[in-house]
């Protein structure tokens, strides 16, 4: 436990002259225990650095698609020990007032590996503060002994019947940052509207509870108790309601290199391999151990491509192993990269592994349920910004497809709300490499996608076809999808305003771009306001997300395009697909024309050099 001592003895109450500024530095400097935060607020006051001080402490974290995220340090707008206790203060009082049972049931509380010397955050402690949080209201709270996948909190929520999960993570975001997670009894990441009843709350709890700052708790109170042997267990054990050809697997002769990008990921990729009948996958000696630095790679993203997954594409070529996996730090995402001969590696996108992905999950479900009847009760998720792959498999088999809003906790509420009538949702996705195979877990998980895509491979080798080779398959069957995914940075908040003010007044006051790329842009949806130009309300089916931008543009030839804001990251992320029909293989023209359309999106809607955005490098 940190002492405060005499520390808030000489607080100076007029700082800055600036009102505002001065009473949150007064707040903090009351507050705030951990003396390196406490000392980086002094050395910003001696500098006389009132910018970076209203960028800290005037403006509070809000929930994002993944919960609070921000880089760690002093201020209300960065994460550190203060603003935890807040957060879990404000979650004490909301899950208060909304389960009567909740010192029954308790919270699961989970944590990756990050950490910052310069503040003295480290996601491990940042978990015993928040587990102290609830210890001190005498709340049961299932603190995971060590560092865990992601998954394994809402797996453990649901497991364990907890009130909710909390999983202290920045996933793949830059080593300066952390993240709060916070997952809903059925397993979902948090919507609205308890997004906002909780922030509603924190607001409500900001003073720190003297009992709060107490991390001992952690360690010492008889309501603490571990989960991790039950949790991965059992999660294991569950694994096998998706292994569907053990009896290839055990005798496979493909090798795998997995990395887990100095994060959580190595042993329980390992454990869930031989949970397949799999040997375990050849592990990327530099990356297999958590590094909170992230050493040897330019950005912890493996969605970024073959520039970050050179160690692992290396190792494969040495130990002759076809396919390479890589799991982002915290294990909820997974990169896949498959050697071609004489052509290096096919890196997948997000996109082309949900189509391999969807269609394998698919094909088994139907091996087992050969009554066509069953289909109906069948459901497959997307987010709207991802490939409309699954929309054409729909179409085609008969089964039900929807999308959702970005981020996975749309999906995770949509399956809650599914398996309220009875109906099986078998596979889900995002474009940012974030698969959902089976049952086991309503989230992202990096860990089971993993060990699924190694045991289609198998499958497919076995019958001689590639990944790349059945994915062509695919879209022969169902329909060329091909899509292009990246992104500009804007660390200029009010320019982000700017630019997507534009595009709603691009040729008059309330008009939108007619055209893009030489295609006419036929439908405009736009959710951050509501309006969608197909309906005949003109209103958007989508919910309505005021807190973030997003505009999507249907063009003549059928591309579908595009802009919003990421809920994690300064970055502007545009999308296009060309959704072909199947027959329809002349490749080469489609992506010709969705090449023309993506640089008109890009550099006409959003300018870059104009407005100073940071094209993307990697």
């Amino acid at each position: 436990m940190v002492d405060n001592g005499d520390m808030n003895d000489n607080v100076n109450y007029h700082a800055t002259g600036d009102p505002q500024l001065d009473k949150a530095i007064h707040e903090w400097k009351t507050w705030d225990k951990n003396p390196q935060t406490r000392e980086q607020v002094e050395a910003l006051l001696q500098s006389g650095d009132k910018e970076e001080l209203r960028r800290r402490m005037c403006f509070r974290m809000t929930f994002g698609t993944a919960g609070l995220r921000a880089a760690m340090g002093a201020g209300f707008a960065r994460i550190n020990d203060l603003t935890i206790i807040q957060s879990t203060q404000g979650i004490y009082k909301y899950l208060s007032e909304t389960f009567s049972d909740l010192s029954s049931r308790g919270i699961v509380v989970g944590y990756d590996t990050r950490a910052q010397e310069a503040s003295g955050c480290t996601s491990e402690r940042l978990a015993k503060l928040t587990a102290s949080v609830m210890l001190c209201k005498e709340i049961p709270v299932y603190l995971f002994s060590t560092y865990v996948p992601t998954p394994f909190v809402p797996y453990a929520v649901m497991r364990l019947g907890a009130a909710a999960g909390v999983m202290v993570t920045a996933s793949h975001n830059r080593k300066e940052d952390n993240g709060y997670k916070v997952y809903w009894h059925n397993g979902a990441q948090i919507s609205s509207p308890h997004d906002k009843e909780i922030l509603r709350c924190i607001e409500e709890s900001a003073e720190p509870w003297s009992e709060s700052w107490n991390e001992t708790l952690a360690d010492s109170s008889s309501l603490r108790s571990d989960p991790l042997p039950e949790i991965c267990k059992s999660y294991m054990e569950e694994l096998e309601s998706i292994c569907f050809h053990r009896e290839l697997n055990i005798k496979s002769p493909l090798k795998f290199v997995h990395s887990s990008f100095h994060g959580v990921g190595h042993r329980y990729v390992q454990q869930a391999f031989q949970a397949f009948g799999f040997p375990p996958p050849i592990p990327v000696p530099e990356q297999m151990d958590p590094d909170p630095n992230f050493t040897t790679v330019q950005c912890p993203n493996p969605e970024e491509g073959e520039s970050v997954l050179e160690l692992s594409l290396r190792l494969a070529e040495r130990e002759s192993a076809k396919i390479v996996m890589a799991t982002d730090p915290d294990a909820d995402r997974l990169a896949v990269a498959e050697q071609s001969d004489g052509s290096g590696w096919k890196v997948y996108t997000g996109n082309e592994l949900a189509a391999l992905l969807g269609w394998w999950m698919l094909f088994n479900w139907k091996e087992s349920h050969p009554d066509p009847a069953d289909t109906e009760r069948v459901y497959m998720l997307a987010t709207t910004v991802s490939s409309k792959i699954l929309k054409a498999f729909a179409r085609l088999e008969g089964f039900h497809f929807e999308e959702t809003l970005p981020g996975f906790k749309w999906i995770g509420k949509r399956i809650h709300e599914l398996s309220k009538t009875g109906k099986e949702v078998i596979f889900a996705f995002e474009e940012s490499i974030g698969f959902l195979c089976g049952s086991v877990v309503p989230d992202k998980d990096g860990v089971s996608a993993a060990v699924v895509v190694a045991e289609m491979a198998t499958y497919l080798y076995n019958k001689n076809l590639t990944l790349h080779q059945q994915l062509d398959n695919i879209y022969e069957i169902y329909g060329y999808h091909i899509s292009k995914t990246s992104y500009v940075i804007c660390n200029d908040p009010p320019m982000v305003t700017r630019i997507f003010g534009r595009i709603r007044n691009f040729e008059g006051a309330g008009t939108y771009p007619k055209s893009c790329g030489g295609y006419s842009i036929t439908h405009v949806r736009d959710v951050t306001t509501g309006y969608d130009s197909s309906q005949p309300d003109k209103r958007s089916v989508l919910p309505v997300t005021k807190s973030s931008q997003m505009v999507t543009f249907t063009l003549q030839n059928g591309i579908v395009a595009t802009l919003r804001t990421s809920g994690t990251e300064p970055k502007i992320k545009y999308y296009t697909e060309f959704c072909a029909s199947p027959g329809k293989s002349d490749i080469s023209s489609l992506e010709e024309e969705l090449e023309r359309v993506t640089h008109t999106l890009v550099e006409e809607f959003l300018e870059p050099e104009k407005n100073n955005l940071i094209r993307r490098l990697i």
